[in-house]
């Protein structure tokens, strides 16, 4: 079951100039930052809000780090914008083999690492009405130690 929308990909050419943008003009501040360099992008997660099911929703800022990447090439292409669209589920296999099964192409045979020690996949976006679609398991959230 998909819980809630986990984030919205923006493709950028310049990850400082877009966050101090996504900071001065609607005052997000960034909650995770990292390079992942299987995926050849550095991001920025700017927190929007918490959600009913222990999540959140965020922006995640991507910015390539080579030019072979999925991002860079996409930028060539489409210029900066909204990449992708991301829903969070408890069980990313479970989803994507579901998903799979009514017809939709999940573009990795298995999940991969995302962000924040997520756990991802993509459907692809010519079977979700022009939508690059992500689908994300959250890393567990670690309790604190008594």
């Amino acid at each position: 079951m998909l819980t809630r929308i986990d984030h919205i990909g923006i493709a950028c050419f310049d990850l400082d100039k877009t966050v101090e943008f996504y900071r001065a003009t609607y005052g997000f501040e960034v909650f995770h930052s990292e390079v992942n360099e299987e995926q050849g992008v550095r991001e920025a997660m700017l927190k929007i809000n918490g959600t009913d099911d222990g999540g959140a929703s965020y922006l995640q800022l991507l910015e390539p780090t080579r030019e072979d990447s999925t991002v860079a090439k996409w930028l060539a292409k489409n210029g900066e914008g909204v990449h992708h669209i991301a829903f969070g589920t408890a069980d990313v296999d479970g989803e994507a083999a579901s998903i799979k099964d009514k017809g939709v192409r999940v573009l990795y045979e298995e999940p991969r690492r995302g962000s924040m020690g997520s756990r991802i996949t993509f459907l692809h976006p010519k079977d979700c009405h022009g939508v690059l679609t992500e689908l994300v398991t959250s890393a567990p959230v670690e309790s604190p130690e008594h």
